[in-house]
């Protein structure tokens, strides 16, 4: 029962985090990690990199929905090509620094960093408002060598895809919240592919992580919230070009800062 009990409690928050990418461009990783931290800890695994297992787990499940979600996005014309383009390389490569720095670190630290960023993430989606500008423009030359590298390095150490530094970058820079909702899905494909890679090849001969775990990603997770992103996705998509998603978006804020509270809590008091 207790392993029937997880099956279902996987697809629903795959089925969530599907629709919550699609719908809100924030990637559903931000919803995966701390969800999959508490299905595993619950179960009684307690391995010093169950949190590296989460965090990678979930940047895999993001190779499957980030393309999902591009191809949806690009059917309505909203993906921007040239911007995804010009930001790949910095992305990806702050993707590969996050890995390494993120598999030396302790479960604790990581728990640490997610719930700050977290609920900086939270109280932007909140507290934010459409006519803050930085600028016109997107970027280029030095500002973006800055730029792309931080959104790939701190997503990968949250353990999301690029929608949550992405989205709200791009709007500060005056693209429209849909172009930005779209072309960050391809954010997200930039970080996860390297930094599932590494993850891959690092943490293996770990006995007290969860069954069917290669290297740092839980096969069994993948396959199980895949199989729900996959469909979910295409219906966030759906949902963000037919309804004002600004009610929608502070609710979830609340939802996301309460997690990232609570993993704050457990990295400092256990």
């Amino acid at each position: 029962m207790e392993y029937i009990w997880l099956l279902v409690f996987l697809l629903a928050i795959g089925a969530f985090a599907g629709v919550a990418a699609g719908l809100l461009g924030v990637g559903g990783g931000i919803i995966l990690v701390p969800a999959l931290y508490y299905a595993f800890s619950t179960m009684g695994y307690e391995s010093d990199g169950l949190m590296q297992i989460c965090v990678a787990t979930s940047l895999a499940t993001i190779i499957v929905t980030s393309v999902r979600s591009v191809l949806s996005h690009h059917k309505k014309g909203a993906v921007e090509w040239e911007i995804l383009r010009g930001w790949a390389p910095g992305i990806a490569l702050g993707a590969v620094l996050g890995v390494l720095l993120a598999s030396g670190l302790k479960s604790q630290t990581l728990m640490l960093v997610f719930g700050i960023l977290g609920v900086s993430v939270g109280l932007y989606m909140a507290l934010g408002r459409a006519e803050w500008r930085l600028g016109m423009a997107m970027p280029k030359g030095l500002a973006r060598a800055v730029f792309s590298p931080i959104i790939g390095f701190l997503s990968v150490l949250m353990g999301i895809g690029g929608g949550s530094f992405g989205v709200p970058l791009m709007t500060l820079y005056g693209r429209p919240i849909h172009n930005a909702v779209a072309t960050a899905a391809g954010f997200g494909l930039l970080i996860a592919v390297p930094s599932t890679i590494g993850f891959l090849f690092s943490g293996w001969g770990d006995s007290l992580a969860p069954p069917f775990t290669v290297g740092r990603v839980n096969i069994v997770a993948f396959g199980v919230i895949v199989s729900m992103t996959l469909l979910t996705a295409p219906l966030g998509v759906k949902l963000a070009h037919m309804m004002d998603p600004k009610p929608l978006k502070r609710i979830f804020a609340g939802f996301i800062i309460l997690m990232a509270l609570n993993m704050l809590r457990k990295a400092l008091i256990g």
